[in-house]
């Protein structure tokens, strides 16, 4: 699917560029707090149960090579945008030695964003993905979605956390880079390397990490962000020590009229019945 592209990565530098951004008050955590302290670890299947529905914010779907039909909707909750394909492999940026122009006949030697001392991102060692560049179809700014941005990646039972680092073709979707494959488990060699489904793609709306090259940062970031997005889905342990019993055995308040009502009427103060134990004796009866 990867199609080098000076226009789109100019296109998508300009618009999703890290140095545009605000840092947002939720993005970084506090200095000296781990993110998933006190916490269990998110899972793959607490991530998958969260993206399980689909709210779809893009205005088509999107193809994950170019051969493809297009199937791939972008959706999103109030914390999230995401989206679910397959996973080509990413070896722009500095040339290295598994990425280079021997390597990877499509190289370039760009990508969209930049570290925090203006080189290009190293595709070998940081962990990130790729987000098509701005259209119509479908513009990732306008849903909290830019360069350094930090996204959850879900495949099988792994999740592993990235940012937001390179733009590509603006009807193509699916991609990261040889660092976010290997991590995976997935073959992060560029020229048949990838799995071509399975992938979800969870970027943590108007996040961001302060230096985009720092991956322990993003994997803190990413942890904290991931507890609370499924933490909105779960029920509160401190509601559900609070909820009645299903039976209504213990918590409900008692039947009505069951031990506050009045004695019924006439019942214990009424006269004895009429022509019982005072009448006559029956006619001709003994006589």
């Amino acid at each position: 699917m990867r199609v080098p592209s000076l226009t789109l990565a100019a296109a998508g530098a300009a618009l999703l560029a890290p140095a545009a951004l605000p840092a947002p008050a939720t993005a970084v955590p506090p200095p000296g707090r781990s993110a998933a302290r006190g916490e269990r670890e998110v899972t793959a299947a607490d991530l998958l149960s969260r993206v399980g529905r689909c709210k779809q914010l893009s205005r088509g779907r999107f193809r994950t090579d170019a051969d493809d039909s297009a199937t791939v909707k972008v959706c999103g909750t109030h914390d999230a945008v995401f989206w679910k394909a397959d996973l080509d492999i990413d070896c722009d940026g500095r040339p290295t030695a598994h990425c280079n122009r021997r390597t990877d006949p499509m190289f370039a030697a760009t990508t969209a964003f930049q570290q925090s001392d203006g080189r290009h991102l190293n595709a070998e060692k940081l962990p990130y993905i790729v987000i098509p560049a701005p259209s119509r179809r479908w513009n990732p700014w306008r849903h909290g979605v830019r360069g350094g941005a930090v996204a959850a990646l879900v495949y099988r039972d792994r999740v592993r956390y990235a940012v937001v680092g390179d733009t590509g073709p603006r009807d193509l979707i699916g991609e990261a880079s040889y660092a976010t494959a290997r991590a995976l488990g997935i073959r992060p060699d560029p020229r048949d390397g990838g799995v071509p489904s399975g992938v979800t793609y969870i970027v943590f709306r108007n996040s961001r990490v302060s230096t985009v090259e720092d991956h322990a940062e993003a994997v803190e970031t990413g942890k904290r962000l991931a507890g609370r997005f499924v933490a909105h889905h779960r029920p509160s342990p401190r509601n559900a020590d609070r909820r009645p019993d299903p039976q209504n055995t213990d918590h409900r308040p008692a039947p009505k009229n069951t031990d506050h009502r009045p004695a019924p009427r006439d019942t214990g103060h009424r006269p004895a019945p009429k022509n019982t134990g005072h009448r006559a004796a029956p006619k001709d009866t003994g006589h």
